[in-house]
């Protein structure tokens, strides 16, 4: 099978990548995708579809990794200046067990979180002002000042996106991306017990 095709001047040029995300590359044989009942036009517009999605997660991808290299920080301080940023938005007082359960992570890797956070002059620890056993987390202001300059503002533009769609448009997508998740989900699933499966058969 040649790689490379002619062009007009004689000379090779290397014939275009076959799609990643079509359905007729990915799975000729129809192993994982049952196409009976679809046409050609219904194939294509769900290959279509699923290179859109595959555009909008490395456009999100991108998106953290700038975010995280401006802000010179880690995904899970990123998620916690998030909260903490929620928080003060909604007069949320947010603890250090508050973060905990918020990112889901251990007791001991959020005191590790909020030292390092502390010591980088992006958060301050107080006492709580109703329970002085404990500790409340804030937000310094040039941080969070500069996290919504950035990559709030970047992130935000979304809304643009789903304010162009109609009411009954926006029903529709938000159930087709509930669904979506739900059918790709890996809770309670167990690959190597497929596998036994299969090996059985």
């Amino acid at each position: 099978m040649s790689s490379s095709r002619r062009a007009e001047d004689g000379r090779d040029q290397p014939a275009a990548p076959p799609p990643l995300f079509s359905i007729g590359s990915s799975d000729p044989g129809q192993e994982l995708v049952d196409r009976r009942g679809l046409d050609d036009r219904d194939i294509a517009q769900i290959d279509a579809l699923m290179a859109a999605l595959a555009r909008l997660r490395d456009a999100e991808q991108e998106l953290t990794d700038a975010s995280l290299r401006y802000m010179q920080l880690g995904r899970t301080d990123m998620r916690a200046l998030h909260f903490l940023i929620v928080c003060e938005n909604t007069g949320t007082l947010a603890t250090p067990g508050a973060i905990t359960q918020a990112l889901g992570i251990s007791s001991a890797s959020t005191t590790k979180l909020l030292d390092r956070l502390e010591d980088a002059g992006h958060v301050r620890r107080a006492r709580h002002p109703s329970d002085r056993r404990a500790l409340v987390i804030t937000i310094e202001p040039s941080t969070r000042s500069e996290a919504m300059r950035t990559v709030g503002t970047a992130q935000a533009r979304r809304v643009d996106a789903v304010r162009r769609l109609l009411p009954a448009e926006r029903e529709i997508v938000t159930g087709f991306l509930e669904d979506m998740a739900a059918q790709i989900s890996v809770d309670g699933v167990d690959w190597s017990a497929c596998e036994d499966a299969g090996s059985e058969s």
